[in-house]
């Protein structure tokens, strides 16, 4: 196929794809020894809440209604497995986790008619079938052969307590059900990621141990002429292939996994060309080894990140308001004068629907081992709570139940968290460090003291053979630990709204009836822009008409 065509399929195809991220941890690269995948899962159009599937039997024959994860429409049913185990959120009972990100792809491989299995289902129905990260994968393969593939082009994060892969798939396109995919073990000690880029190029053709793959991956490829028929099958790369690299995939989708990398490994400085699409040849490493162990409260803060302290921050332009707000609203890309310009794709973004690290712990019970640190909204502004992989109901503030992306409740974990991000947007570096802190008080006590004590009491039960009890404790902390969080946040916002008014800081000042007020204003570099601007419009002057010395009024 022509180079060129190719690229703008591409083009067109990322335009209509939803924007995640994730990071992938593994075992030895952590500070505890745990594997970690983390995502952000960012539309503006979801709804942000934690999904709930109770484990169940089900009668030989019977049958599973499926729906579009993004659009809920019907796609048709697949057939049902005698047991599905437990899942919640994006984890389930056996400590498997699974996290995505789109990239679209070859827009003639995006969608099949007749496909039933959209890449949502996709995920919840092997995490209702499998237990661990390998028949994971061999699950998703048999679904999508079996009854094709709805979506787009994916990358998956899969993981248990012992193994992290990443999974790059796309459909067959029209007249043939299925989907080409591989998958890679990412050594342990090492990181990755991704970010709505394919990122798997050359793989291993014959190590079963650390890479499966479909056995059409590369035939398919050739036999719609994407790749030469009589070009090595060993230089055979599926990213180069399926979503070959554009100014956008690294710039919007790149960066971000590159921002993750600078934290924690060397030398990363020579792809920051890449990343600025500059130069599209020099593609990053897959993964990379970190240099010091990684804590989890850093994973979470990678899902924070708005290029802080590089070439791509954007906290100090005008964009940036008086506020150094690191957001820009939508859209991505924007026009002067017939010229396009872009913004900034951070993984820290204001239209997060919810977000979660996975911390998967190989030395305890499955169902202990595995706690889904939950957050809605932006992740920036969100408080990971704790939610044990093998409990059996969720907080009802973060139900899908609890409200309606375009209906507003005080009983919703995510309208709730809203109102603290949105309010912090307003004035960010004035608000937000408040919110920062509050954040940093949660995570920490829930990290160090709350779980290390639900911890300390499961293993107890476990140990006396008591597990229905063991379940019955983490599922009320869980449920507890939820709900009193959003009960919590939602006086934090009232002291935020109440502080913060009109543009003031107002602190009590006991006994005295009035506040201490403050006015921080817009900060000089502003104000010198507005003068720049407007020359004298704004100037003050005294009663002979000539200009005023500066001085502070409080009218």
């Amino acid at each position: 196929m022509n180079k060129m065509k190719v690229v703008a399929l591409i083009v067109m195809g990322l335009a209509l794809t939803h924007a995640c991220t994730n990071f992938l941890i593994t075992k030895g690269a952590s500070a505890d020894g745990a594997n970690y995948i983390s995502y952000n899962a960012d539309s503006e159009k979801l709804y942000g809440a934690l999904y709930h599937y109770p484990a169940a039997d089900h009668a030989p024959g019977a049958k599973r209604d499926i729906h579009d994860w993004d659009t809920g429409e019907y796609l048709g049913q697949i057939d049902e497995v005698a047991h599905t185990y437990s899942v919640v959120g994006n984890i389930n009972e056996h400590s498997v986790a699974i996290g995505e990100t789109t990239f679209g792809g070859i827009e003639s491989l995006q969608h099949q008619n007749g496909a039933i299995m959209d890449y949502g289902s996709l995920i919840w129905v092997t995490l209702q079938r499998s237990k661990t990260a390998r028949e994971a994968i061999l699950i998703m393969d048999e679904l999508v052969t079996t009854y094709g593939y709805y979506s787009e082009g994916e990358s998956f994060s899969i993981a248990d307590p012992n193994e992290v892969w990443v999974m790059d798939l796309i459909g067959k396109g029209q007249g043939e059900l299925g989907a080409v995919w591989v998958a890679r073990l990412v050594p342990d000690g090492y990181v990755s990621g991704h970010a709505n880029q394919a990122r798997i190029q050359t793989f291993p053709l014959n190590d079963t141990d650390t890479c499966m793959y479909s056995g059409d991956a590369i035939s398919f490829a050739k036999k719609k002429g994407l790749y030469p028929q009589n070009a090595p099958d060993e230089e055979f790369s599926f990213s180069d292939t399926y979503n070959p690299i554009t100014f956008d995939g690294a710039r919007f989708c790149e960066s971000r996994v590159w921002s993750m990398f600078r934290k924690v490994a060397p030398g990363m400085e020579k792809y920051l060309d890449y990343v600025k699409g500059e130069d599209l040849s020099n593609r990053m490493p897959l993964w990379v080894k970190p240099t010091k162990k990684i804590t989890l409260q850093q994973t979470m803060d990678f899902m924070r990140d708005h290029f802080e302290g590089t070439w791509l921050d954007f906290r100090s332009d005008i964009g940036a308001t008086a506020f150094g707000l690191p957001y820009r609203w939508r859209p991505l890309t924007w026009k002067v004068d017939d010229v396009e310009y872009v913004n900034e794709r951070a993984a820290g973004t204001q239209q997060t629907g919810w977000t979660f690290v996975a911390q998967l712990r190989n030395w305890l019970p499955p169902q202990v081992g595995g706690i889904l640190w939950f957050g809605v909204d932006d992740a920036d502004s969100s408080v990971y709570a704790p939610m044990y992989c093998g409990i059996t109901d969720i907080p009802s503030t973060f139900s899908i139940d609890s409200g309606k992306i375009m209906e507003f409740s005080f009983d919703s974990a995510f309208w709730v968290f809203n109102m603290v991000t949105n309010l912090a947007y307003t004035r960010y570096n004035v608000i937000h460090p408040e919110v920062a802190e509050k954040i940093d008080y949660y995570e920490k006590r829930y990290i160090t003291k709350d779980v290390p004590q639900m911890d300390e009491v499961a293993m107890k039960l476990f140990k006396s053979n008591n597990t229905e009890e063991m379940i019955k404790r983490i599922t009320e902390f869980s449920v507890t630990t939820g709900n009193t969080l959003v009960e919590q946040w939602l006086q934090f916002w009232q002291k935020l709204f109440v502080k913060y008014v009109d543009g003031y800081v107002k602190e009590a000042n006991p006994p005295h009836q009035n506040p201490i007020v403050h006015t921080p204003g817009y900060g000089e570099k502003w104000y010198e822009g507005i003068v720049e601007e407007t020359g004298d419009h704004y100037k003050a002057l005294d009663q002979d008409n000539n200009f005023k010395r500066a001085r502070v009024s409080s009218i």
